[in-house]
């Protein structure tokens, strides 16, 4: 039996997008809690958490949509012409983010304010704009003869708004345990006291969207609850309760790294718990993997370009959090 491209490049796209999720989540998460600290030397130290790394971690978007874009032509162009505007306000967010990273420390103090403000409502807008995605994306894109049919406000429904607000619980909760696995004193018990109260929030929002997904997608219910992909599923939600549970322990116990692993856990379940829904299609209902996949040729010439640069964002990726190890505190950073 030969090796079958398509999966190899679903794989690594799914790859790329979960490592967006996990490092650029943490990212904008610190930006969703900028506004719960007043104090200018905490927020340049939650800054400089991830000064050094921020824009490395959005290598893996890029990726994704690349790969997106060579190996599923039609699901790249299903999925950019039925989101096209809540991607455009997602890439507007990440602007004034990113430029408020680096005018933020050059600025006057009297206009500090002014890119604290930027760096808050862009992480907010490109979170929530993401969840909204997600949530249409889940809802199902109408396609007809390889062309989306849909109108230009079709993600402007109550589940991908719901997703938004769950998504920027979710960031939220991954930026507030790196700070407590990269700060201490008065802010890291600032970030623990955040946590516990975030991690009801996600634990709910979990819990509305598994009950709602089903109720709203017949498809998705008859594949949660048939047998076999029952047994498959069944782990998934034990895991859950059982990483929230270990999360609260360690908050409890003030670890400083565990809680970081475990909402990465969680995190993780979650997007497991996705793709087990979705599975074969790449554009729910109705497009599979093998519909929407380039020919095999195409593949075969974009894999070897990916699996030799792969490696290196690897290495560059874990070196540069190597380098930058260890705790951030007041006056150190890498402005």
């Amino acid at each position: 039996m030969g090796v079958d491209i398509t999966l190899i490049w679903a794989a690594i796209i799914a790859f790329g997008i979960m490592m967006y999720v996990v490092m650029d989540g943490f990212d904008l998460g610190i930006g969703l809690l900028f506004f719960t600290v007043r104090d200018k030397e905490e927020r340049d130290v939650m800054m400089n958490t991830v000064a050094p790394v921020w824009d490395g971690n959005e290598t893996w978007l890029v990726l994704g949509g690349a790969g997106l874009y060579g190996a599923f032509p039609l699901a790249y162009s299903v999925v950019l012409s039925a989101l096209y505007l809540p991607l455009i306000i997602m890439l507007i967010g990440l602007i004034f983010r990113g430029v408020a990273f680096e005018f933020r420390f050059k600025a006057h103090a009297h206009r500090r304010h002014v890119w604290d403000l930027a760096f808050i409502g862009g992480s907010l807008v490109a979170t929530f704009a993401q969840g909204v995605v997600l949530g249409a994306f889940i809802n199902g894109l109408p396609v007809h003869d390889h062309a989306w049919v849909g109108g230009p406000l079709d993600w402007l429904r109550p589940f991908p708004l719901f997703c938004g607000f769950a998504l920027l619980a979710a960031y939220a909760q991954l930026g507030c345990t790196w700070l407590i696995m990269k700060t201490d004193g008065p802010l890291q018990l600032h970030m623990y006291r955040l946590s516990f109260r975030l991690a009801w929030a996600l634990l709910g929002v979990i819990v509305l969207v598994s009950i709602w997904t089903p109720l709203t997608h017949p498809s998705i219910a008859h594949r949660w609850f048939s047998m076999p992909n029952l047994l498959y599923f069944a782990p998934v939600p034990v895991l859950l309760v059982l990483g929230f549970l270990a999360k609260l322990r360690a908050l409890a116990l003030k670890t400083t790294v565990l809680p970081f692993l475990i909402t990465l856990l969680v995190i993780f379940l979650g997007y497991s718990g996705l793709a087990i829904s979705l599975w074969p299609h790449i554009v729910p209902p109705s497009i599979t993997l093998w519909d929407a996949a380039a020919p095999v040729q195409s593949q075969l010439f974009m894999l070897v370009g990916t699996l030799f640069i792969l490696p290196f964002i690897l290495v560059y990726t874990a070196w540069s959090y190597y380098v930058f190890r260890g705790k951030v505190r007041p006056g150190e950073g890498y402005h």
